[in-house]
């Protein structure tokens, strides 16, 4: 009979393994995991950034995403085998206490919700059979993972949403969302870094500026960071 606590580890192991990894055009490899997305999913893909990214020691450029990340590179000073070999060298990833994950401290992202800096908040509200206080209170309420940055620089993917808050993108997206609209969809919340078309609902907004090219690092958040909302205003 297998040992509970072997089998366990054994499913903790298979998911730090990479499910392939492979060659994506001339001057890139994507090394991407099993799994729907999930905090231990995408804590194996930033903890396997940090130890391609120790491995090969420069050269290369790694962007991470959900479940996987690309690993870009110059094929004229590095051929294929030899970037998939290091990767490859690279799993499985050594298993982590809960407390190795991250010990950053979490940034706080203080935000004015309702009115109109969220001008969703009273109908997302009400599509979910809450309080507009209950919304601010549950958004506020854990500790998100940054899963990724893109679609605009600086632009967040975090989660995971309180499942009281889940809700379907808007039907009909905005044309036009405000710099530092705070907003939820599906299982994920995320800030607007500047204005821009969007289709997620807009409970708030943060006069935090998520990025700035003149900064020594532009993005205020990266992917494996942890962020918590602060209510400000009146809702203190």
């Amino acid at each position: 009979m297998l040992n509970v606590n072997s089998q366990s580890r054994k499913s903790a192991t298979d998911s730090r393994t990479p499910k392939r990894i492979v060659a994506v055009g001339d001057d890139a490899i994507l090394v991407e995991f099993n799994g729907e997305l999930s905090e231990a999913v995408n804590r194996a893909v930033h903890d396997s950034a940090s130890s391609i990214a120790a491995r090969l020691n420069g050269g290369i450029e790694i962007v991470p995403a959900y479940r996987s990340l690309m690993v870009y590179y110059d094929p004229l000073s590095m051929g294929y085998d030899e970037i998939h070999r290091a990767i490859s060298q690279c799993f499985p990833l050594p298993l982590k206490g809960g407390n190795e994950t991250n010990l950053k401290a979490a940034v706080e992202i203080p935000v004015f919700y309702g009115g109109s800096d969220g001008p969703d908040l009273t109908s997302v509200a009400g599509a979910l059979g809450l309080s507009e206080a209950e919304v601010v209170r549950l958004h506020t309420g854990v500790e998100y993972l940054v899963y990724m940055v893109g679609f605009l620089p600086g632009f967040p993917y975090m989660g995971k949403l309180p499942e009281e808050l889940a809700l379907p993108r808007r039907g009909e997206p905005r044309v036009k969302v405000p710099k530092g609209a705070v907003a939820i969809a599906h299982t994920q919340t995320g800030i607007y870094p500047e204005t821009s078309p969007g289709g997620w609902h807009l409970i708030g907004r943060t006069l935090v500026d998520l990025f700035d090219p003149e900064r020594r690092e532009p993005a205020l958040l990266n992917p494996g960071d942890r962020v918590r909302f602060l209510a400000v205003g009146d809702w203190l």
